[in-house]
C-alpha cells in the first residue's frame, strides 16, 4: 500500500501543475552557483558515461531539458501525472515517466546519474533512508548523485495553498545539512562536495547541494 504522504504530494502537484510550470524559473535564469552545480554534475555524468540520468521529481521537465542541453542523456520521473503530461508536451523529444523516487523502475546499477533538485524536501525525514537506498540501488558503481534542497533545523512547514493560490496541502521538511550528508553516507554514498548558499530574497532557508557517488566497489549501507 502506498504511503499517505506520496498520495498527498501527487494530488497537490496535480492541482497546481499548470501554475507551477509558469511559476518555476527556467534553469538558465537561476543564480550562478545553481547553474555551476548543475554544470559540474552534467560534466561528471557525461564523462563517466555509465548510463542515463534520472531527474527525480522532475515537475514540468525544465531541469531535465536543461541537462539534456548540456549533453546528458536525461529523463524525468514525477509522481504527478499532470506534471508529466506538461513535461511531455513541452519537451516531446525527451522521456518522462510517472513514478516515485522511492520505487524507481530502473534496474539495479542501471543509471549513470540521479538528480534530485528541490524534490526530496516533501518526504518525511523517516522516509529519506528508503529513498536514498533506492538511489544507491539504481546507480551504477561510479555513478553520480546531485541532491539540492533547502535546509534548516528540523523545521516542518505545512501550507494549504498552491502556487496559484488554489487549495493544495504541501509539507516541507528542512533538515540540517550534516544530517542529510550522514543519511547519504549511511546509504552507501561517498559525498564528494557540499555547497551552502544563503537564502535568496524572499526565502527563509539556505540551500544545500550535495554531490555524491556510488563507489566502484559499492560500499554496503551502514
Amino acid at each position: 500500500m502506498e504511503p499517505l504522504h506520496l498520495d498527498t504530494i501527487r494530488q497537490s502537484y496535480d492541482a497546481v501543475a499548470a501554475d507551477y510550470a509558469r511559476f518555476v524559473k527556467d534553469p538558465a535564469e537561476l543564480d550562478p552557483m545553481s547553474r555551476a552545480v548543475l554544470a559540474a554534475f552534467a560534466e561528471l555524468v557525461t564523462s563517466a558515461d555509465l548510463g542515463p540520468t534520472a531527474d527525480v521529481g522532475c515537475g514540468p521537465g525544465k531541469v531535465t531539458a536543461y541537462l539534456s542541453g548540456l549533453g546528458v542523456s536525461a529523463f524525468g520521473v514525477d509522481l504527478s501525472p499532470r506534471m508529466v503530461g506538461l513535461a511531455r508536451a513541452a519537451y516531446p523529444d525527451l522521456r518522462f515517466e510517472v513514478g516515485s523516487m522511492t520505487a524507481l523502475e530502473s534496474g539495479d546499477d542501471g543509471l549513470g546519474g540521479i538528480l534530485a533538485f528541490y524534490s526530496t524536501h516533501h518526504l518525511p525525514p523517516e522516509a529519506l533512508p528508503a529513498a536514498f537506498a533506492e538511489f544507491h540501488r539504481t546507480l551504477a558503481p561510479g555513478g553520480h548523485l546531485l541532491l539540492v534542497t533547502r535546509v534548516g533545523d528540523d523545521g516542518h512547514q505545512r501550507r494549504t495553498y498552491g502556487y496559484g493560490g488554489d487549495p493544495a496541502p504541501f509539507d516541507s521538511y528542512r533538515l540540517p545539512a550534516d544530517r542529510i550528508a550522514e543519511l547519504l553516507e549511511r546509504a552507501g554514498f561517498v559525498v564528494t562536495d557540499r555547497t551552502l548558499q544563503a537564502p535568496e530574497a524572499g526565502a527563509k532557508r539556505p540551500v544545500a547541494g550535495f554531490l555524491a557517488h556510488k563507489p566502484e566497489a559499492a560500499a554496503s549501507p551502514k
